[in-house]
């Protein structure tokens, strides 16, 4: 194989997919190619036939903006991609998108684009990694690789992603840094000045510095000297010039637009290729296709083979859990508690004890939280902590990085595991990049929220929810959750492990009564019928959570009145609205009056009610005090709900 051949060939191809489009990102295509062509052609444990394999090595484009640049390497590496899905680059329903998207490109192990989100995936993919290596010794060897840039640098999660990675001594995962001196706005020192290996040195990793981003030879011995250190993860500095060999190569200017038809001529003279970029391809193709197959193909029958002699000698519930990573699992949690009694008690404690049993039955639940594992509840109490010392432990202890966090826990679920993460519910926006992402990919990722309101009280408003619920539930394929008792948290996690879909679990602190009414197979269907009516119906009050008891009881005070309420909880309002029409009609009949009492924001209610005064929400932020006292103020005490929805009856 030639080197340089193969690197223009890549070269063209990015710059061809971007001229194509009239859009993307030739910079770092042209700047980076030696290090992807380097990585792929030595390194990269892949089967370009078998994109799944679950000991493969996982590749992670952070900066994703490279898009052009990795489905030139998947494609020359052998994947499923033909010219034409690159000559689609950017275009609707093409299998080459803007940014990478993992299950839509073969090859793309996560997607990425929000600058940072990538790197913080890979440091919970490497921690999979090790998990599964700790628990099946001697199957799991994989590493994880990250290509960086500037800006994935700056934003504020790569130092949450890199501190723990590095406290960890995550041994398996390589970053590979594309540094070129340049930013879309400007050149690099107007806006970054530190010295990002001292930073790197300082977090415990492995670094290295590569002076010519253009020597694969160089790039080659780097990656080499990185792979051989198991005790810390290692950070190549590779200096590269962005858009190299375009007329605009070094500034910022060739970073986000495409090149001119002068410079694309003069750049395919210099790669010594033909008019047509995408033609006379497919020699080099084959060559490199094939020095990646003969690399890997005899390490991978190696391993099949000691894969099949595993499962054929393991018992039922291992088999279960490994054949778990590449395919699709079902729970039956329901049946965990079918002897159980809750006493009435805080719902985050409930929570708990429900998680515990989750973890104790089913191996590849496992996660952690933000230093409130002791306030949320949720720290799995027969397993031990995830730590350099022992990586088969199920609790993580992530320290105060929400940010990394939710990033962490998507790398897990991109690991074929069922991971949770769980801080309160006014710090969600922390997540909410890596939620927004989690549901992007379409991965069972789950987020455990608590203190779900401003009942908190004395806490203030700092850490009193009200525009998180409707902020978390505006999320595209997000399901959110609000159970009001021990039921309807067994029925939330029985539909959130068998749905595997991004969830979040929102849960009170409050002490909140067991109902005789709740039922746990009913949180499949979003909302059902709590308290029927008995005679002439009058009205309808949806509550989700605790104030559901609250609904509960204005309703038994108003038929004494003679005025009969129908109570619908409603858990998750996404699953209500994906029911049947018939029986959304059935659970709330039009022409009825109808409330909502959730002492959050009204934002998102409205499409049920008549109008705002129907609604018993927030629209304001809280106050420091006691929990009555709050309430009070906010004109969302008991008393107050029940005679604002008697007069609006009336």
């Amino acid at each position: 194989m030639n080197d340089e051949r193969e690197i223009s060939a890549i070269k063209a191809l990015s710059i061809a997919e971007i001229s194509k489009a009239k859009s993307g990102h030739p910079g770092i295509a042209l700047g980076a190619a030696p290090i992807l062509y380097t990585l792929y052609k030595n390194h990269m444990m892949v089967d370009a036939s078998d994109d799944k394999w679950i000991n493969r090595d996982r590749f992670i484009m952070s900066a994703g903006h490279g898009s052009s640049l990795l489905y030139a390497v998947l494609y020359m590496s052998g994947f499923n991609l033909s010219i034409k899905d690159l000559k689609n680059f950017r275009q609707i329903d093409s299998i080459t998108p803007g940014h990478p998207e993992v299950n839509v490109t073969p090859g793309v192990d996560c997607s990425t684009g929000p600058l940072g989100q990538g790197i913080g995936v890979a440091v919970g993919m490497a921690a999979a990694e090790r998990f599964l290596s700790s628990k099946f010794k001697g199957l799991f060897n994989y590493k994880t690789y990250v290509l960086v840039g500037d800006g994935d640098l700056m934003e504020g999660i790569s130092y949450e992603a890199c501190s723990l990675a590095g406290h960890l001594r995550l041994g398996n995962l390589i970053v590979l840094y594309d540094s070129n001196n340049v930013t879309l706005d400007s050149d690099l020192n107007k806006s970054f000045s530190e010295d990002v290996l001292k930073r790197f040195d300082a977090m415990g990793w492995h670094t290295d510095v590569v002076l010519d981003g253009n020597n694969p030879i160089l790039i080659d011995m780097a990656i080499s000297k990185a792979k051989s250190r198991s005790d810390k993860p290692s950070f190549i500095q590779i200096k590269t010039t962005i858009g190299k060999g375009s007329i605009l190569e070094g500034t910022n200017k060739v970073h986000g637009a495409p090149l001119t038809k002068e410079d694309v001529r003069q750049l395919r003279d210099k790669l010594k290729l033909d008019t047509d970029l995408f033609s006379n391809i497919s020699t080099l193709r084959r060559e490199m296709a094939l020095f990646i197959k003969n690399r890997v193909t005899h390490d991978k029958n190696k391993w099949q083979t000691k894969y099949n002699a595993y499962i054929n000698s393991c018992d039922d519930e291992t088999k279960r859990f490994l054949e778990s990573l590449s395919m699709d699992k079902r729970y039956d949690v329901t049946k965990l508690f079918k002897d159980t009694i809750f006493e009435d008690d805080e719902l985050r404690k409930i929570n708990g004890m429900v998680m515990n049993k989750i973890a104790d039955n089913y191996p590849c639940f496992l996660g952690g939280s933000a230093d409130l594992s002791s306030s949320c509840k949720t720290y799995l109490n027969n397993f031990n902590d995830f730590s350099k010392d022992n990586f088969g432990g199920k609790n993580f202890f992530f320290g105060v990085r929400e940010h990394e966090m939710g990033a962490f826990i998507n790398g897990l679920a991109l690991s074929g595991l069922r991971p949770f993460a769980s801080t309160f519910l006014a710090f969600s926006d922390y997540l909410k990049p890596a939620i927004r992402m989690a549901c992007l990919m379409n991965i069972p990722s789950t987020f455990v929220f608590t203190h779900d309101s401003v009942i908190i009280g004395e806490d203030g408003p700092t850490h009193q929810p009200v525009e998180q619920l409707a902020s978390l539930r505006s999320i595209p394929n997000h399901y959110v959750y609000r159970p009001c008792d021990a039921n309807e948290i067994i029925g939330s996690w029985q539909t959130i492990l068998n749905n595997d879909k991004p969830s979040s679990i929102i849960l009170s602190r409050s002490k909140c009564p067991n109902l005789d009414c709740t039922d746990p197979l009913s949180v499949k269907k979003g909302a059902y019928i709590i308290r029927k009516e008995k005679k002439r119906l009058f009205g309808i009050i949806i509550a989700t959570g605790s104030e559901v008891a609250l609904a509960l009881s204005i309703a038994e005070k108003l038929s004494l009145k003679g005025m009969e309420i129908r109570v619908v909880s409603m858990p998750c309002m996404r699953l209500f609205e994906e029911q049947p029409k018939a029986y959304k009609e059935e659970v709330l009949p039009v022409g009825y009056k109808t409330f909502v009492i959730e002492r959050a924001s009204k934002f998102g209610w409205h499409k049920y009610v008549y109008n705002d005064k129907y609604i018993m929400g927030i629209d304001e932020f809280g106050y420091s005090g006691k929990k009555d006292d709050v309430l009070e103020k906010l004109k969302l005490d008991d008393d107050t709900i029940y005679k604002r929805i008697e007069k609006l009856l009336k």
